[in-house]
């Protein structure tokens, strides 16, 4: 039996009052991986209020999957580990890379450098915010300030996936709890984005009677031709990632030196895809941006899935209630960002509300919550282009640049 247990991982038997465990070599580890993803998708599509509230599919069921391996393991049963190092550092790099290359200068054409600038300021002041008061309060009720940023722009306008990425930092800094309480932190800030987002931009849209450019309608999108992914390009377009990513290690080794920094390693990757991508367009090569954009989904699923499927819901019990009290400020500062700066930033006009939705879904989320807010504004209000063109992806775009940059830099000052 010990044989055949040695072909799907190492167990190691109780001892010295240690639970037995069993750790899953990499391949076994992917096929529960596999099924966390087609579990929380058949979750997602038979549930509305996931989809109402846009929790990715592998947040749902990875959850699940980390509360039945927590309980078997706090009961004394036996505990699982997994073999993810390799694939979650792989999987994590390649997403961020295809983030980056989704970054063209054709998409600051469609509204201008004037209201891109607003935008990406409101980013940087949004994040700033979110870190400091997130600091300050969590050193009046006595959290550590790397969780405490753990529950802010960490996790609020980076979302579970950067939350993830800067958890085994905040524990190299001495914050053992980092991971556990970034990805709850994350999964909350989805739903507390979707909730706040909707009846922000409507209280904006009822107070300042705004409404919708009759004659602002969608791009014709829908030519009934569909881009197929064939094999040979699929293959072009993985080695052309491949590529950037190693490309990017430069970039993250002068990044990484700079003193008082420790940058994660995908921001390298992620201006080798911003930088890659323009090139491309700049001398009118293929940019594959099909396929890229499959291979980004891809990636982003299974980097998620190896995420929340392996963290230790235990380690939540002790920082519960200073993590709500602080989840909650930043409900309130979201909230009171979006009426009194982007509304206002942004031009006080309907595009604006619409902008300001969004605004309110990436900054309590992710970029997907920022499409589902402004896709229900313009379902019951009516459509703005620019906001839909440009909005999510350009300030999504300057939050995984400056988020970062400024965790590294103000984590940097709190390491134990």
């Amino acid at each position: 039996m010990d044989k055949i247990m040695a072909y799907f991982g190492t167990f190691t038997a109780a001892k010295d009052g240690a639970v037995a465990s069993f750790k899953f070599e990499y391949l076994t580890t992917l096929l529960f991986a596999a099924i966390v993803i087609f579990a929380g998708q058949a979750m997602v599509k038979h549930s509305k209020l996931l989809r109402k509230y846009a929790i990715p599919a592998p947040v749902v069921s990875g959850l699940i999957f980390s509360i039945i391996v927590s309980v078997l393991k706090g009961s004394g049963t036996i505990g699982f580990e997994f073999d993810t190092k390799i694939m979650k550092d792989f999987t994590q790099n390649i997403f961020f890379l295809c983030v980056g290359f989704g970054f063209s200068t054709k998409m600051l054409k469609h509204a201008g450098g004037k209201l891109c600038a607003k935008i990406a300021f409101a980013a940087v002041l949004l994040i700033t915010l979110q870190d400091v008061a997130g600091v300050a309060l969590g050193k009046v009720i006595g959290m550590d300030p790397l969780l405490a940023l753990q529950c802010s722009s960490s996790a609020m306008s980076g979302g579970v996936g950067t939350a993830s990425a800067f958890g085994p930092i905040f524990k190299g800094w001495g914050a053992d709890a980092a991971t556990t309480v970034g990805v709850a932190a994350g999964t909350m800030g989805n739903i507390m984005g979707s909730v706040i987002g909707g009846p922000v931009a409507a209280f904006l849209i009822a107070r300042y009677s705004l409404k919708a450019d009759p004659n602002d309608k969608p791009a014709e999108l829908a030519t009934g031709k569909v881009n197929p992914l064939e094999n040979h390009s699929m293959v072009r377009a993985f080695a052309m990632l491949l590529l950037l990513a190693g490309l990017g290690m430069p970039i993250y080794c002068l990044l990484d030196n700079i003193p008082m920094i420790s940058m994660p390693k995908f921001i390298g990757c992620l201006f080798a895809g911003a930088i890659g991508r323009n090139v491309l367009e700049a001398t009118h090569q293929n940019t594959y941006e099909p396929e890229v954009n499959a291979l980004e989904h891809m990636f982003l699923e299974l980097y998620l899935a190896l995420v929340l499927m392996t963290i230790d819901l235990t380690k939540l019990v002790s920082v519960a209630g200073q993590m709500g009290i602080i989840l909650l400020m930043q409900a309130v500062l979201i909230a009171v960002f979006g009426i009194f700066i982007s509304f206002r930033l942004f031009g006080k006009d309907y595009g604006a509300a619409v902008m300001t939705a969004g605004n309110i879904g990436w900054g309590c989320g992710s970029g997907p919550n920022a499409v589902a807010n402004e896709k229900a504004i313009m379902d019951e209000y009516g459509w703005h282009n620019i906001a839909w063109v440009l909005y999510p992806s350009f300030a999504v775009i300057i939050d995984d640049i400056y988020n970062p940059i400024f965790l590294s830099v103000f984590g940097s000052l709190f390491k134990h």
